[in-house]
């Protein structure tokens, strides 16, 4: 898809709505597109790339990979402008540690974050960015 890796995001809840935002706002380059897991688009792409059902928050679809939990959240960092691309060096600490703390968070995400009833709506300067 034109050299451009795709977030799928959990469309209803808080803490990943607000983690879109801030990808877009240190995404100078445009690299990412983007897409709620809740969309048909979302849907399609989870049925085709085969992704489990119960993965329900941030998955980096990348040069016709998955990266999911923890390896998701630190490869999209690579992209981003400023320090946050320092985060990616957290990819050295063994996975199943990376991903025992996301998880906890995403499970807590709606207690702690909140949710919202519908997807968001991107604003018409980047609607572009959303399939």
């Amino acid at each position: 898809m034109d050299n451009k890796a795709i977030i799928l995001f959990d469309g209803v809840c808080n803490l990943c709505n607000n983690s879109v935002q801030f990808i877009i706002k240190h995404d100078k380059a445009a690299y990412f597109k983007f897409a709620s897991l809740q969309s048909d688009f979302g849907g399609q792409l989870k049925e085709a790339k085969q992704i489990p059902g119960h993965v329900d928050s941030i998955i980096l679809v990348e040069n016709g990979k998955v990266y999911m939990q923890s390896s998701a959240i630190l490869r999209i960092s690579r992209h981003l402008n400023g320090p946050w691309k320092l985060a990616a060096a957290a990819l050295i600490i063994p996975r199943p540690l990376r991903d025992g703390l996301y998880r906890y968070v995403a499970k807590n995400r709606y207690r702690w974050f909140g949710r919202q009833d519908q997807c968001m709506l991107p604003s018409p300067d980047l609607k572009e960015r959303f399939l």
